[in-house]
């Protein structure tokens, strides 16, 4: 049904130059004059002055980017319930963090709560729903509109009389009710699609592990994908036995940490789970957005050479990250290199695998101090030691095995980005008038609106909540 919509039979300029022309019979109106009040700031309440009183406290990290509410929260204490209460059909924007973050409150599915400091509270007047004006922030009108009236670049300084004074399209309200229907409708459909595709993911993700691990730990001869002829035991835990004629090392004799700070000109580098340690820039452009840069004790940045290891932040939750270019890294990381004659395809799906990971883990103690991984974390594991040889044709023919489920990923991960942008693309169509969907709408089945759900798309994801068959292909609107 997506396919039969067609525009409305007649347009009027808006005035707006970033809006454009929207339907001859809508209006165009400001924020504040479709709402009955606003209120700039939430409570802002010290942690250690939170009480028990029954009300829950909002705050903007507890509102996700597809307005559900995730996590515990806190609770407000009681002398400001009664000033920061909210009602059924509040509309809440963040000023902080994610541009466009927003969240309809619904007392019979949330209970009584509260919201917090960074978050503007509008009020719908009775001639507006709150759904159409939750579905307006979502659009590239809204948040373009907050980046042209921010300072210094940064929402959280963009005030409520400018966030009120937002020009929003305004069609008769028994239309705004049709157009929040449907994209409810919709946009609970292509979200179960993109949940199941992620767990989809998650699904290849483990089967790509079960290989890797049992590979680089010699319990499959990756190479016949039979067991090997004869076993020994290793003497390390983690390793169980392996192949009668593999060795174990100690990790500081195969690696050593590379002490040689940046050189002049050395490109600066990002260890990523994803992609391992890549220019910050190309990382940049891969993920679409700036990264925090080293500002500081740049002299004490640690040069990095290609095909080396570095253990970053993150490498207690995804292994160690192989070095794709030269370059130089933050000081707080450790660069390892070489030492003797190794393959380094075959120790990237080691440092990579989940046994070696959670042998990592127990080296430390980090969870509780707050500590980084350093070296000595590192010469903790010890490291199965196949024959050079043998090491790249394991490396080899694991690239074999698991290239079918990687290109899967990748294209599943398309999938995932090209239908987050048709929903983007569809939101902004509807709302500003592109698209009409009144008789659309008038067909649709009762279904559960968009984005009242309390719990999290992970969350659901966890539960088994949307079966992968049912959302094989991209959703349609069934009549």
């Amino acid at each position: 049904m997506i396919t039969e919509l067609r525009p409305y039979p007649a347009y009027k300029p808006s005035g707006i130059e970033w809006l454009g022309e929207v339907p001859a019979h809508w209006d165009v109106r400001r924020l504040k004059t479709l709402c009955s009040r606003s209120a700039l700031y939430g409570a802002n309440v010290s942690a250690d002055s939170y009480e028990p009183s029954g009300v829950r406290f909002i705050r903007t990290t507890d509102i996700t980017e597809d307005g559900q509410l995730h996590g515990k929260g806190v609770f407000l204490p009681k002398c400001l319930v009664e000033e920061y209460v909210m009602s059924d059909g509040d509309l809440l924007v963040s000023r902080s963090g994610t541009v466009g973050r927003s969240f309809v409150y619904r007392e019979e599915r949330h209970g009584t709560c509260a919201y917090a400091g960074y978050l503007v509270r509008f009020v719908p007047e009775s001639s507006t729903s709150s759904k159409y004006l939750y579905h307006f922030t979502k659009t590239f009108c809204f948040t373009d509109y907050l980046n042209s009236v921010a300072i210094l670049s940064t929402i959280e300084n963009v005030n409520g009389e400018k966030y009120a004074n937002c020009p929003f399209p305004f069609p008769p309200p028994t239309e705004q009710i049709a157009i929040a229907r449907f994209l409810d409708h919709t946009i609970s459909r292509i979200e179960r699609y993109i949940r199941a595709k992620e767990t989809l993911i998650v699904q290849l993700k483990e089967q790509k592990q079960v290989i890797v691990q049992d590979a680089v730990t010699g319990r499959i001869d990756i190479r016949s994908g039979q067991p090997y002829p004869a076993y020994k035991s290793s003497g390390v835990e983690w390793l169980g036995e392996i192949p009668s004629h593999w060795d174990v090392r100690r990790a500081k004799r195969v690696f050593r940490p590379r002490n040689e700070y940046a050189r002049p000109g050395d490109t600066q580098l990002s260890a990523t789970q994803a992609y391992g340690v890549i220019a910050q820039a190309k990382y940049e452009e891969k993920i679409g957005r700036k990264v925090t840069r080293i500002l500081r004790h740049l002299e004490k940045r640690r040069h990095v050479e290609v095909n080396d290891f570095v253990i970053s932040m993150r490498s207690f939750q995804g292994g160690l990250e192989r070095a794709w270019e030269s370059g130089c890294i933050r000081s707080s990381y450790i660069v390892l290199r070489p030492i003797t004659n190794v393959n380094v395809d075959y120790f990237s799906h080691l440092f990579k695998s989940c046994g070696y990971i959670t042998a990592l883990q127990i080296t430390a103690n980090f969870i509780r101090d707050g500590q980084d991984l350093n070296y000595n974390n590192f010469c903790g594991v010890d490291l199965p030691f196949p024959p050079r040889l043998e090491q790249q044709e394991i490396a080899e023919a694991l690239g074999r095995r698991t290239e079918n489920t990687r290109l899967s990923i990748r294209r599943t991960r398309r999938e995932i980005e090209l239908m987050r942008e048709f929903r983007t693309r569809l939101i902004a169509d509807v709302v500003t008038g592109k698209l009409d969907v009144r008789d659309a709408a008038a067909k649709l089945p009762e279904v559960e609106p968009y984005g009242t759900n309390v719990a999290s798309s992970r969350e659901l994801d966890a539960d088994g909540a949307v079966p992968i068959g049912e959302a094989s292909v991209p959703p349609t609107i069934a009549s």
